[in-house]
Order: C-alpha cells, then sequence, then structure tokens
C-alpha cells in the first residue's frame, strides 16, 4: 500500500458517521434579495412610465402614419399647414404654398434667400429687410405675368425698361445725371412739359431731327444769354401766319454831322445802321438805313436774292 492510500484510508475511518445527511441552500437570501425585488419593482414603474410617456408624445405631436402634426409626408414631398418655424438652416428645392392662399415668409429681423452653384459659391442673394430690399446677383429682371415680357433688368452695363409707357408722378419731375436716349417725351394731358437744365446746358441730337410739337398750346424756348438757331447743311423754316420780333433796339442814322462832333466822342468809327427786309418769297436781306425805308424800293434785290 502506497502512502497517499493510506492516509485516504486513515482520513475517511476517522470521519464521523450520521445518518442525515446535511443540505446547504443554495440562492438569495436576506437584504441581498430584497434590495434585488426592489430594483426589479423601480425598473418595472420605469418602463410603465415610459410608455406612458411614450403614448402622451405620440398623442399630443399628432404622430400618424403619414407624419407628426401639421407635417404631412406625401410622394411630392412634405407638406405643412399652419404657421410653422424654423430655428435652423432649411434646405429645399422648391416651396409651394396652397391654391387658396398667399405664401407668407415673416421674420424678426430680415428675410435672406441664397443661390449657389455646385462648389458652394454664392451667386445671388436677395434679402428683404425694415429699410430696404436688396439683390445682389449679375442680372437681375422683373417679368410680367402674361407672356413673361422683361419690364425691368439691371446688369454692370446697363439698366432697360420695357414697359410700353415710363410713367414718373414725382412732383420735381425726374432728374437725369448723364445722357437719355428715347424716342419720345411726353407730358400729361392736362400738365406741362418742361425741359431743363439748371446749371449746364440742354442738348437734343438725332440723326434724323428732333421734333418738338405743341398741338394745343404754345411753344416756349426761354434762355438767359443768347438762342442760336444754326442749319448746318439745311434751312430753318418759319411758318406761321404773323412772325414777330419784339424788344428790338431801334438805331438813328444821320446823313449830316452833328454840331457836337468836334467832342472827344466823335472821333470814334461811326457804325453803319441796316435794316432788315424780306421778300416775298420769305427771303431777309439787309439794307442801308436811310432817311425813309428802302425795302419797298428794293424789288431788284429781291430778285437778285
Amino acid at each position: 500500500m502506497t502512502r497517499e492510500q493510506y492516509i485516504l484510508a486513515t482520513q475517511q475511518n476517522s470521519l464521523p458517521r450520521s445518518d442525515h445527511p446535511q443540505f446547504y441552500p443554495v440562492g438569495i437570501y436576506g437584504w441581498r434579495k430584497r434590495c434585488l425585488y426592489f430594483f426589479v419593482l423601480l425598473l418595472l414603474v420605469t418602463m410603465i412610465v415610459n410608455l406612458a410617456m411614450t403614448i402622451w408624445i405620440l398623442k399630443v405631436m399628432n404622430f400618424t402614419v403619414d407624419g407628426m402634426g401639421n407635417l404631412r409626408v406625401t410622394k411630392n414631398g412634405i407638406r405643412l399647414e399652419g404657421i410653422s418655424e424654423f430655428l435652423l438652416p432649411l434646405y429645399v428645392k422648391e416651396i409651394h404654398s396652397r391654391k387658396d392662399s398667399p405664401l407668407v415668409l415673416q421674420s424678426d429681423r430680415n428675410i435672406t434667400v441664397n443661390a449657389r452653384n455646385h462648389m458652394g459659391q454664392l451667386t445671388g442673394q436677395l434679402t428683404v429687410g425694415a429699410d430696404a430690399v436688396e439683390a445682389q446677383c449679375k442680372r437681375f429682371e422683373v417679368r410680367a405675368s402674361e407672356g413673361g415680357k422683361v419690364l425691368f433688368s439691371a446688369d454692370e452695363d446697363e439698366v432697360v425698361i420695357g414697359a410700353d409707357r415710363l410713367r414718373v408722378t414725382g412732383t420735381e419731375g425726374a432728374v437725369f445725371g448723364h445722357s437719355v436716349e428715347t424716342p419720345h417725351i411726353r407730358a400729361e394731358p392736362s400738365q406741362d412739359l418742361k425741359l431743363e437744365s439748371p446749371t449746364r446746358s440742354l442738348v437734343m441730337e438725332a440723326p434724323r431731327g428732333v421734333q418738338v410739337n405743341a398741338a394745343a398750346g404754345d411753344l416756349k424756348a426761354t434762355c438767359r444769354k443768347e438762342l442760336h438757331l444754326q442749319s448746318t447743311e439745311g434751312e430753318i423754316f418759319l411758318n406761321a401766319d404773323t412772325i414777330r420780333l419784339g424788344n428790338l433796339p431801334v438805331g438813328s442814322f444821320s446823313s449830316s454831322s452833328s454840331p457836337s462832333s468836334s467832342s472827344p466822342s466823335s472821333s470814334a468809327p461811326r457804325q453803319t445802321i441796316y435794316e432788315l427786309c424780306a421778300c416775298p418769297n420769305g427771303k431777309l436781306y439787309l439794307s442801308p438805313a436811310g432817311a425813309g425805308s428802302t425795302c419797298q424800293s428794293s424789288s431788284n434785290i429781291c430778285l437778285w436774292s
């Protein structure tokens, strides 16, 4: 017998024998069991409260299969009913209103609409503020609702007004800092037309002529210094029943020298005075003024001229 077998046989003989076997309890007892039941009960209550809150939120927010609240998800996009507020940027392709109601965009400060290219660079911007409406783009156009006719367009080179009539209702009229090119300028039926340049000259040019017409009134041209009527290649035609030249200076002619010729002023050269005569064909000529009028006796001059 080996030593290990001897030790085992000795230990088995020394152990007391009992008719009733001993059982050891297996599980959680005491305060551990009570804590476990408490946590299980707390978890159950939390789940019930969470489920109740979820049902309440679904009911309050009006969650349905199509969407939530005023938001409805359709096959064409998203539909909002009523007033909607966005706190963060909104990225959409198109915004439409209902057929029976307008589209209103409201902000406490301003409304800015930006357009960007595929690289994210800003190409156009429209800002509606409390003081002004600003548009930043390469070309700005306003088109008519019918036909799409361009009523107004502006770019870096020019501003085009495509309306049939441009009406200025201000009391001070229209002020242009530079030249204006237009085929027709007309005042209202009961108003006067006035073209004025307070500090500069007023020039009207046209390759085929300038026509100034007053159908039911007078035509008046007033200047401060001199009025020049010049025709480089044509003629100046005055067609009227009566042509009057008022406030002309009247000169005098004397064949004999006056007694005061010995005065210092008599040494100045004497100016010859002419009178303006008109022929029956409408041409004008100058005739030396004498003691009597020579316009009636100068028929040969009319024939020669």
